[in-house]
């Protein structure tokens, strides 16, 4: 309380403390998230976007808070996951599907179109290996960017 603290300030002069400054305190120093501190962290990210908290730490030699702070606050980073797609798909089959969606939508326009005329299928894939961990997938974006993305590899 308020109280405590004058009555503590009292005690040091009455024992003959002039100063009036804080002394040093053991622990880390706020002023570690300095412009250089920043930038070497920013340079180890855009080196390698997957990189973990605890390799930025060990590199960099800063506390987990402090990068924390760094990424959330000044770099305006977040770790996302990737999203998992099963294929990446070439500009030919993109370009096929449009066409065939526009078909499908002039049918149904001119009244012509029936359900049964579009027969749909699904595939599924069992893999007796593991593809990925999604930790490792993760990789720091800005705030409001999409997640990067993996594609099934065959």
């Amino acid at each position: 309380s308020f109280y405590r603290t004058v009555r503590r300030w009292a005690q040091w002069f009455r024992e003959g403390r002039e100063e009036i400054e804080d002394e040093a305190r053991p622990g880390r120093p706020i002023t570690e998230t300095t412009s250089e501190n920043i930038e070497q962290v920013r340079l180890l990210i855009d080196d390698d976007p997957h990189i973990t908290i605890e390799e930025v730490q060990e590199q960099a030699g800063l506390s987990h808070g402090t990068l924390q702070r760094i990424n959330t606050d000044h770099l305006n980073l977040k770790k996302a996951t990737a999203r998992y797609i099963p294929k990446d798909l070439t500009d030919f089959q993109r370009a096929e599907r449009v066409r065939i969606c526009k078909q499908n939508l002039a049918k149904f326009q001119e009244g012509t179109w029936r359900l049964c005329d579009i027969i749909t299928g699904d595939e599924s894939w069992f893999y007796h290996i593991q593809i990925g961990r999604k930790s490792s997938n993760a990789a720091w974006v800005r705030r409001g960017d999409p997640p990067p993305t993996v594609v099934r590899s065959d």
